[in-house]
């Protein structure tokens, strides 16, 4: 059987996240081999601005994106919640796969939440969506900017440049930080990146024998989940630029979905919920994020890219 290179990125979560989905297209196709192909990205080179200022997460694919076109690799692992609303004409998402935990994690050695930090306490995160959030909650707080892979982040907190830091749950347990997590935030209060937790395997538009290869480890469920996140994002332009958070449930047939649209300068916050059918979840994110530029996002939100 032939094998199969995968493009990563190389911080520690990335290539975790690849050699789990590597793991897991062994065990679907014995006598597969799987070879990872490392690879730098301008995300991950400049740290000194943020990813709003630099374009957005999409420069976490560039390169990767690249290798496959040049036939350098057959696919690319990504955390989906990285992946731009809108992929590269000539590309696909070839498999979605189970969810992990979408929340998001409040991480301090001193605190046990963010209702208890004081008055004027430094919270660090880049996430414009992070930032409205804590700003709705606890607007007396300083928010610092910071980048960097996880354990980078882990040490800046260590090394007392921040009293807390706001990071991914799922990231934390998958590089075994899992014991560093103080609190949870969590839907209703407080609601994720769109596809928060979920890890996705991106191929070339008709490398069919790739496609079959990666379609083994899709999850329907978390899929439908992830459409109607990511359609409600797009139906709002969304990218870093714009705080925007979402979270979906299937409940049987029926889905659920809980938009947010909010203001990272001055903590206001705009929030609808829809539900449809989980075989429509596109249409139930437009519908979400129709309610919630009723509500005002739009004042929230800066106009399109031409």
């Amino acid at each position: 059987m032939r094998t199969l290179r995968i493009a990563t990125r190389k911080s520690p979560l990335a290539l975790w996240q690849t050699e789990h989905v590597a793991a897991r297209l062994r065990a679907a196709h014995p006598g597969l081999e799987v070879a990872l192909v490392p690879m730098s990205t301008r995300g991950d080179q400049v740290l000194d601005r943020s990813l709003a200022d630099l374009g957005g997460k999409g420069l976490f694919l560039k390169e990767l994106e690249i290798a496959m076109q040049r036939g350098e690799a057959d696919c690319a692992v990504h955390s989906l919640k990285d992946v731009p609303m809108e992929l590269e004409p000539g590309f696909a998402l070839g498999a979605i796969l189970a969810r992990a935990d979408h929340a998001d994690a409040f991480v301090s050695n001193a605190h046990e939440h963010l209702r208890s930090l004081p008055p004027g306490a430094r919270v660090g995160t880049s996430s414009l969506r992070r930032q409205a959030q804590v700003r709705a909650l606890r607007p007396d707080l300083q928010l610092l900017d910071l980048r960097g892979n996880v354990n980078t982040r882990l040490a800046k907190l260590d090394g007392g440049e921040y009293d807390a830091i706001i990071l991914a749950c799922a990231g934390l347990a998958r590089l075994g930080f899992e014991s560093r997590i103080r609190a949870r935030l969590d839907a209703p209060q407080w609601l994720p990146a769109p596809a928060q937790g979920a890890i996705a395997i991106e191929v070339r538009d008709g490398d069919d024998a790739t496609l079959a290869l990666c379609a083994a480890l899709d999850d329907p469920r978390t899929r439908t989940c992830a459409m109607a996140e990511r359609a409600m994002n797009r139906a709002l332009h969304g990218s870093c630029h714009v705080p925007v958070a979402a979270l979906a449930r299937l409940e049987g047939v029926q889905l659920q979905l809980d938009g947010l649209v909010g203001s990272a300068s001055d903590g206001r916050i705009v929030r609808a919920h829809g539900e449809g059918s989980a075989d429509a979840p596109g249409a139930l994110g437009e519908q979400v994020a129709q309610a919630l530029l009723a509500a005002g996002a739009g004042a929230m939100l800066p106009p399109p890219a031409p």
